[in-house]
């Protein structure tokens, strides 16, 4: 952000937040200019640049015996609920010798973290929801063999105005100076 203010003060950038469900959409409706979106994404009408992998994790009741470890692998949660939220981003699939729970799937990862504080149970994230919905009575590790959670930027490929160039020119870290912006 602080380097869209410095090249373009007279320019509002608005941080609009989406659920990862709705990103697509917005962008084909023209609800947004650019969203930072996960993957795997239908790209069609879409330009998309991959921004960087994201680790999940392994949410857990901050007195599971878990936390002892630095990080997990599927095989530490066998035994594990491990709850899967509706609104889900990483598709990891069953993880063999785990239990599903006995109970409808929380609606949001902020429910299923919630849910998890009570000792019920763990939930596999990326980091940056873990961070995002953290509370005292959690922690989580990271879960060093399932595959990372891709990030990207999106944005409508027909609707590419100068303002999105320039956006995507400070993704890609192109300098004020550069041949195009």
């Amino acid at each position: 952000m602080s380097t869209w203010r410095e090249r373009f003060p007279r320019v509002a950038l608005v941080l609009v937040p989406l659920d990862a469900a709705d990103a697509r959409v917005a962008i084909l409706a023209d609800d947004v200019d650019a969203a930072i979106v996960r993957l795997p994404l239908d790209r069609t009408d879409l330009g998309v640049i991959a921004l960087y992998d994201e680790v999940p994790v392994v949410v857990v009741s901050a007195d599971s015996a878990l936390t002892a470890a630095d990080e997990l692998t599927r095989a530490d949660l066998i035994g594990e609920v491990v709850i899967v939220p509706a609104d889900d981003v990483l598709a990891l699939g069953e993880i063999p010798g785990t239990d599903a729970p006995r109970f409808a799937p929380p609606a949001t990862t902020e429910d299923a973290i919630a849910t998890v504080a009570s000792g019920v149970g763990v939930v596999i994230v990326p980091m940056s929801l873990a961070r995002l919905h953290h509370r005292k009575d959690v922690e989580y590790r990271p879960l060093v063999d399932a595959d990372p959670a891709p990030v990207a930027l999106a944005w409508h490929a027909d609707r590419q105005t100068p303002d999105v160039d320039a956006f995507i020119g400070i993704v890609r870290g192109r300098t004020a100076n550069s041949s195009r912006s």
